[in-house]
């Protein structure tokens, strides 16, 4: 491809306002420049082309022959730059990209997805799977899904979705006569994005938690969470993640779940939303609003 010739792109915008408004002033007042700095760059356009494109005094400037084809010109492409330009925005306006935790995105958002297209049939969700803190100046994303510990997150809003429950689960394959201490005699299924999540739940649950016969490690919790029901062993699930596995007979979760310090989170930018974005919030909490509750810790047997 023939590279392209250096056009003096901010003369032929001047040139162009000022041959479509026909007043100097009134094309400087359009492009937030002075009057005196519309007429340079017309006089400088002038000179790089080698042809008047204006004459007549000062205060009463006309086009000339060349001026009117030029003023034609970039007028139809001005109209189609910005046709293009209009189209691309609304495009990009229909589109709400949101950055969430992936299991969340998996087994809760996703599946749910469908309710809000046919609510809001003009807009688009695009899901990214993202676990670091979301930085909206930087990251081209209009919303964000966390599990988080802190209140406030800079740069951004902060709403609560749901807090986040926590507890065993198994497949019902292993479900028969499991207490508390039959658990050491069940693989112990680890996440390794976050180690200490059997710690954690027996420091909330109180519990003295024996130490398990074999421990068995997945990169993340999704893969934790199918190796549960695939009776590999048991696992610390949030419930959110759970809950219709649990409803649907898929896996058992024989001591209830447990709140922790986390909580899910709706985080959205702070500058310029898109126009849909408030349609995804609404909408959205909603959802988590009619999240069923999970099953409370039941006391585990010795």
């Amino acid at each position: 491809m023939p590279k392209r010739r250096h056009l003096p792109l901010t003369a032929l915008r001047a040139f162009e306002a000022f041959a479509r408004l026909g007043r100097m002033s009134l094309a400087a007042d359009e492009l937030c420049v002075t009057h005196g700095a519309v007429s340079r760059q017309v006089r400088g356009l002038e000179r790089l082309c080698g042809a008047r494109l204006t004459h007549g005094p000062r205060n009463n400037l006309r086009l000339t022959d060349a001026g009117e084809r030029l003023a034609r010109s970039l007028g139809a492409t001005f109209d189609e730059i910005e046709r293009s330009f209009d189209d691309v925005r609304a495009a990009a306006d229909r589109e709400i990209h949101v950055s969430c935790v992936g299991t969340l995105a998996m087994k809760w958002l996703i599946p749910r997805l469908s309710g809000f297209h046919a609510r809001h049939p003009e807009l688009s969700i695009r899901v990214t799977e993202a676990y670091r803190p979301v930085d909206f100046a930087r990251e081209p994303f209009d919303a964000a899904i966390r599990l988080e510990e802190t209140a406030s997150v800079e740069g951004g809003t902060v709403i609560p979705l749901f807090d986040n429950f926590a507890g065993p689960v198994l497949s019902p394959a292993l479900r028969a006569g499991v207490t508390l201490h039959d658990l050491a005699a069940l693989p112990r299924l680890d996440t390794r994005s976050h180690p200490q999540a059997w710690a954690e739940w027996a420091a909330q649950s109180g519990v003295l938690l024996p130490e398990a016969a074999e421990h068995r490690e997945y990169e993340h919790i999704f893969y934790t969470l199918e190796a549960v029901a695939a009776g590999l062993g048991v696992g610390i699930i949030p419930w959110i993640y759970v809950a219709a596995d649990i409803a649907a007979g898929r896996l058992v979760a024989p001591f209830g779940f447990i709140r922790t310090p986390n909580r899910f989170q709706l985080i959205l930018p702070e500058a310029t939303p898109k126009r849909g974005l408030a349609r995804f919030r609404d909408w959205l909490l909603e959802e988590a609003a009619t999240a069923p509750p999970p099953p409370q810790m039941a006391l585990v047997g010795a």
